[in-house]
């Protein structure tokens, strides 16, 4: 059973803001009514400077895997050449669903902890140059690596005329992209991790360029067919039945990073992100991603004195502390950190606190208070000027 007093740094599901919740809490209305029409063309176009984009942010009612399907139904069909980016679980699983729609894919291969090149992607463009659509993914959840889709999605724009499709599930609402700058044609995310929301939509930004190869496309497509949410969005409205609740969190979400703004918020995950880093070289603990590469919004840690699933265990079972562990073959081997959405730097200070207590239990060597003062340290170096 769930203890109220539960502290949940996963890299989603992630914390949900008071007002966020007390905003899901209202009174149902019908989805075809006139109010929902008011939600929809009030959410519409205040989701666009989140994913920086002109054109529309389509919310389908599903998990994030739903928009990365979505993303692949839409623009493809069967025998299409295709480049996916794999550096961790999520690439991977973008891979999965394109080898499952029957497309060729090439698998271009990154170390896991490591972020893709841009030369990579040149060069596996030029070894296929028939490639219809690159996948890569923005954070890659499963390591903490933070892709340069940005620079990726310039150069692939300079040396083909190959669609960017990007996954930003772990990080829309935590880091920003400008997608129309980039030449990002889709750009996909869901609710769960950084726009504070619990599980249950999906986002997915269509870059205004890209809307010819969808409405062309021959493959059939039903509840994910990008066609019908972009009409029914002109008039308010969804295709299919809408996750009300969560539409009305979604606009308290947007209300609460128009206040903060998108700048300060983003900038909150970067301080976020080093106090985090310098407090675990205090602590001796080795991260598992370069400052280079590392990710706003989720931390990894590959331990090297003791087991990563104790140190978990020992977190949750003595202070509610929920961490994440490693996945496929990094299974039990890290453990992972989420600093993303409903986070501030006075809960990094916290989880910070608890695991030099649990490292002392586990008999892990460091100087006491080290790793709290070295994350004091990064906020203040990264405040300094506000």
């Amino acid at each position: 059973m769930k203890r109220e007093w539960d502290l949940l740094h996963t890299p989603g599901p992630t914390p949900i803001p008071p007002s966020v919740e007390r905003s899901m809490s209202q009174p149902m209305i019908g989805h075809r009514g006139e109010k929902c029409k008011e939600l929809m063309n009030d959410i519409a176009p205040r989701l666009k400077p989140v994913f920086g984009t002109s054109g529309e942010v389509l919310v389908v009612t599903g998990s994030g895997t739903s928009a990365l399907e979505a993303s692949v139904v839409n623009v493809t069909k069967p025998g299409d050449d295709v480049i996916v980016v794999v550096a961790g679980a999520f690439g991977d699983r973008f891979a999965q669903i394109c080898e499952t729609y029957e497309l060729n894919v090439t698998r271009l291969e990154v170390p896991w902890g490591t972020a893709v090149e841009v030369e990579q992607v040149e060069a596996a463009l030029a070894d296929h140059p028939e490639t219809k659509a690159v996948f890569l993914t923005h954070c890659e959840t499963s390591t903490g690596v933070m892709h340069p889709v940005e620079k990726v999605a310039s150069r692939v724009k300079e040396v083909s005329s190959a669609l960017v499709i990007v996954d930003g599930v772990s990080s829309m609402g935590g880091a920003g992209v400008d997608m129309d700058q980039a030449g990002i044609d889709i750009l996909v995310s869901g609710s769960q991790k950084a726009m504070m929301l619990p599980p249950g939509l999906a986002f997915v930004a269509v870059g205004n360029q890209v809307w010819s190869v969808i409405d062309a496309n021959p493959r059939p497509r039903f509840y994910l067919d990008l066609r019908v949410y972009r009409k029914q969005l002109q008039s308010g409205q969804t295709p299919f039945t809408p996750g009300l609740s969560l539409l009305f969190g979604l606009q308290q979400v947007l209300t609460l990073l128009e206040e903060e703004s998108l700048e300060r918020v983003f900038e909150r995950h970067q301080t976020m992100k080093e106090m985090t880093r310098e407090a675990c070289r205090a602590l001796r603990l080795p991260l598992l991603v370069s400052d280079q590469d590392a990710s706003s919004t989720v931390t990894s840690i590959r331990p090297d004195t003791f087991e990563a699933e104790k140190l978990r265990k020992v977190a949750k079972e003595e202070f509610g502390l929920i961490l994440a562990g490693g996945q496929k073959h990094m299974k039990g081997e890290i453990f992972r950190i989420g600093h993303m959405g409903y986070c501030r730097p006075a809960n990094v200070l916290q989880y910070i606190s608890i695991l030099e207590i649990v490292l002392k239990r586990l008999g892990h060597e460091f100087e006491a208070g080290s790793g709290v003062a070295a994350a004091q340290e990064a906020y203040l170096k990264c405040t300094k000027e506000e």
